[in-house]
């Protein structure tokens, strides 16, 4: 149930809140005192499109709150696999503030997306107007109507009859991918058993590339590494270095002794003199351990070259190029046994279309079943509704050429509201004011099977009057006993309805506009039936006919109670 609506800085909106109560909310005003902003806000609470136009002029941001207590079971199941947790007593706060560049929506607190606000809003309301009227002639939408109505015994079907789909057709095009003929197919593991075979022969090792690339860099570099270490041998062997560090130690020693400072400074180049030995030493046997071989550095070179030319074709690393090894192997063995896997697809594909073919037909039985039924509560429902003699049917017609995740029916709604008329697609015959009728009939029929507590009707009015008008008042009267529904409306029949009246109007200042939003008391509510009746001066007779129907409404109510 919605609790209650806080708007600010919304379009004509300055700040509004509204308490909103059970059974039937009537919304009435002037047109163009802003009935739509209030749907709109709803709307735009619950995901619908903003942007910064609608920020009321002047203002930094715009903020839209709803408030709904939560009671069905399933409803809050949902809302927990939607990982969505009420507040204490099953409270549900939804914000939502628009600001120049991007909107902040949470749910309970917890900032939440646009998809996730849009999922939680068809949990807790419906909101119907000339829109969804209009949506309802789309072949689609009657066809996803009907397995809503029957969506106890059509939704484990319809999840059978996506799942087959989906098998046949990725079997399918499997089978339109791997279409080859023979000199295609010969010609393709030609290619693929000389690319394997080129990596087999490559034998390759993991780190192999590194270590020839060091060593073809050290043969590469032979001439400069050999007289750079043969010059720094002679440097600090005998006769260099190392005898003039040697002279210098035993003119240091012969003074040792005499002062404990240059006893230090004795060790550290006698430390030195011993380093620069065994460095000498070390040197040596490098330099003549060097070696050049022009055929070692060509076989480096060579065996390279495979390394990269594989990496250039199959991978960047040894892992990637096997793993590519691996996709030809098991495409050549796929090539070799072509003949044999084709004829497993085939039978694969035969019997995925024969489960979607079962699918679709349990889909069909269910369907027919289901649009007798729901033809009947419809008829019913437009008769209460001051349709005169009419049938309403659906039909469900199989396509089985064109079997779909949905299954292969063509689904219409046909209708004639005339005696003598015969039966003919909903989009063809009804006007505005029929499908208004029809939206309200089919809420209806859905009321005993549907989770939702609350429903909007914006001008579902829209074309009616006179005795019709009374037939749609007590419709809603009826479906607001066990529902709560918000309705705008411009008819005072079905203002007379009410069990709470609102009023919107306009304020008009010297630089601005304003639209507020007011709950009226009983006496209000008679002055605003009587002009809703035509009443250009709100007169006594006015307010006189304004409590005589509310009178005629209460005793309709009562009658049907």
């Amino acid at each position: 149930m919605l609790l209650s609506l806080h708007v600010k800085n919304l379009a004509l909106i300055e700040e509004e809140e509204v308490t909103f109560t059970d059974g039937l909310n009537i919304l009435t005003g002037e047109t163009g005192a802003g009935k739509s902003i209030i749907i709109g806000s709803i709307n735009i609470a619950l995901g619908a499109r903003a942007d910064k136009s609608i920020i009321r002029t002047g203002a930094e941001y715009a903020l839209i709150e709803l408030t709904f207590s939560v009671d069905h079971e399933g409803q809050l199941a949902k809302l927990r696999e939607l990982d969505i947790t009420p507040d204490e007593d099953n409270i549900i706060l939804i914000k939502r503030k628009i600001l120049p560049a991007r909107s902040v929506c949470s749910i309970c607190g917890e900032t939440v997306t646009i998809k996730q606000l849009r999922e939680v809003g068809e949990l807790l309301i419906d909101i119907y107007g000339q829109r969804e009227n209009q949506r309802l002639l789309r072949r689609e939408a009657q066809r996803r109507t009907l397995d809503s109505y029957a969506e106890q015994a059509s939704a484990p079907l319809l999840e059978k009859t996506a799942s087959a789909y989906k098998t046949w057709k990725k079997l399918s095009d499997e089978w339109e991918q791997d279409d080859l003929d023979e000199s295609a197919r010969l010609r393709e593991m030609d290619l693929l058993t000389y690319e394997a075979d080129e990596i087999e022969a490559a034998a390759l090792r993991e780190g192999e590339e590194e270590e020839l690339a060091k060593e073809q860099r050290i043969l590469g570099s032979f001439r400069k590494i050999s007289e750079a270490a043969g010059n720094a041998c002679r440097m600090t062997a005998d006769g260099g270095a190392a005898d003039m560090i040697g002279r210098a130690c035993r003119e240091l020693s012969s003074a040792s002794g005499v002062d404990d400072a240059l006893d230090v400074l004795v060790d550290q180049l006698s430390e030195i003199d011993s380093l620069l030995s065994d460095f000498n030493r070390s040197l040596t046997d490098y330099v003549e351990g060097l070696s050049f071989d022009p055929a070692r550095l060509q076989e480096i070179e060579d065996r390279l070259d495979v390394i990269r030319r594989c990496e250039d074709k199959y991978g960047a690393t040894i892992p990637e190029i096997m793993q590519a090894l691996e996709k030809r192997r098991e495409r050549i063995d796929f090539l070799n046994a072509y003949d044999k896997r084709r004829k497993e697809l085939s039978a694969q594909i035969d019997k995925a279309r024969r489960d979607l073919e079962e699918a679709c037909t349990q889909l069909t039985a269910v369907r027919q079943k289901a649009a007798d039924e729901f033809a009947a509560g419809m008829k019913a429902a437009l008769l209460d509704l001051n349709f005169l003699r009419v049938e309403f049917a659906i039909h469900v017609e199989p396509d089985r050429s064109r079997p779909g995740p949905e299954g292969w029916d063509q689904v219409s709604m046909h209708i004639s509201m005339n005696p003598g008329e015969p039966l003919r697609p909903l989009e063809q015959v009804a006007s505005g004011g029929e499908l208004s009728r029809i939206m309200l009939a089919l809420k209806t029929v859905f009321a005993d099977k549907d989770e939702l507590y609350s429903f909007i009707f914006d001008e579902i009015d829209t074309g009616i009057s006179g005795q019709t008008a009374w037939k749609v008042s007590g419709k809603m009267g009826r479906l607001a006993r066990d529902h709560q529904i918000l309705c705008i409306t411009h008819l005072p029949q079905i203002a007379a309805m009410q069990d709470s009246h609102y009023l919107i109007e306009k304020e008009a200042g010297d630089d601005s506009t304003v639209t507020h939003i007011s709950r009226l008391s009983p006496q209000d509510s008679d002055r605003e039936l009587a002009r809703l009746l035509g009443a250009g001066e709100i007169t006594p007779a006015a307010l006189e006919n304004a409590r005589e129907m509310k009178q005629t409404a209460a005793a309709e109510k009562a009658a049907d109670a």
